[in-house]
């Protein structure tokens, strides 16, 4: 295996370290469990480290990287082993010190409840910051389908929040 010159060190630790949060968050999103979305952040990065692919802008790192977050999460979700082992119904951690409403503020934990074309709309649209457009190119759909997304997942927050859903 090849190790990286001390150029490529650098350049990877920047990429990394402006990166590793939104790739981290997009699988959490996905996977809803630590160890898997720990895994496939690692994966995610140990394949820009086999590739070096050729970036145009910042913009376009991350688009490529939510684009393969999501692909790989959805790798995941499909592999036998996900199947056969019910990963929802296996508690996470809490640290001892903390409190359950540390982990999660309560308007993330909706989102996260959300069916996954609906939480991935959202989770991109307000905690990313892209727009419809965006979204329909990085998932692939068209942007009609993510704007009832976006709607469909804003009616059903603002059900579950009573009202006080502000966008």
């Amino acid at each position: 295996m090849a190790t990286l010159g001390e150029k490529d060190s650098v350049w990877f630790a920047a990429f990394y370290e402006r990166h590793v949060d939104t790739v981290y968050r997009v699988c959490r999103t996905h996977l809803r469990n630590t160890a898997d979305t720990e895994d496939a952040t690692q994966d995610i990065f140990l394949k820009v480290l086999a590739k070096t692919p050729e970036f145009q802008s910042v913009e376009h790192e991350k688009a490529w990287l939510i684009r393969v977050a999501i692909n790989r999460c959805k790798d995941l979700l499909k592999s036998s082993w996900n199947k056969r082992l019910d990963m929802e119904s296996i508690p996470e951690p809490i640290a001892p010190d903390a409190s359950p409403e540390d982990s999660y503020d309560s308007t993330l934990a909706l989102v996260m409840a959300l069916p996954d074309n609906l939480r991935s709309c959202i989770y991109l649209y307000y905690y990313e910051g892209y727009n419809a457009s965006e979204i329909a190119e990085l998932l692939d759909k068209p942007h009609s389908t993510i704007r009832n997304y976006l709607s469909d997942a804003r009616k059903v927050l603002r059900e579950k929040l009573g009202g006080d859903f502000d966008e």
